[in-house]
């Protein structure tokens, strides 16, 4: 067992944990974000994609031992007080989600496309959603929902929240 601190959508946790259990598990099994999901558990479908130290990475290839001290954001982060962010009312309108397991992981992916490239372009979209498998949807309604996100104003709202949660600094311990 190993004692660590994460700080996981602003809020901050300390917990003993085997240092054999990834990321993804301490994140589901004993935090309950089970919006963050077990795909492939090889690191080649992304549904398990979240934001750690401000990339994303497959939760599923880390171990929650060697994430001690980072920040991480999952899909919970991302409504906040219920309201849907602009890439998840995207999503909602071009229909971008058909059963959903994808949704998570290919959001988190989007939202790290936004900080990096503010107003991407069709071929850009696509190059940020690559580590993102999708079996429903055939990517064209996801890339016509991050096109349309991004004229929203997504990355300036995703900027501005950005900036909220540099202010709240680690948040409450939970």
């Amino acid at each position: 067992m190993k004692a660590i601190t994460l700080t996981i959508n602003g809020n901050r946790y300390e917990r003993e944990v085997p240092e054999h259990k990834t990321l993804l598990h301490y994140l589901r099994e004993d935090l309950g974000f089970t919006g963050t999901k077990e795909g492939c558990g090889a690191g080649e479908c992304g549904a398990c994609t979240i934001i750690m130290n401000g990339k994303p990475v497959n939760s599923c290839l880390v171990l929650v031992a060697e994430a001690d001290g980072a920040v991480i954001e999952t899909i919970e982060g991302e409504a906040a007080e219920g309201d849907l962010t602009i890439v998840q009312k995207a999503f909602d309108e071009h229909h971008a989600v058909q059963c959903g397991f994808c949704t998570g992981g290919m959001i988190m992916s989007v939202k790290d496309l936004f900080r990096r490239t503010p107003r991407p372009d069709r071929a850009e979209v696509i190059e940020g959603i690559e580590g993102n498998f999708c079996r429903c949807t055939g990517y064209e309604q996801i890339i016509e929902a991050v096109l349309d996100a991004a004229d929203k104003g997504a990355a300036e709202e995703i900027g501005q929240r950005d900036a909220a949660m540099s202010k709240k600094q680690g948040g409450r311990d939970v």
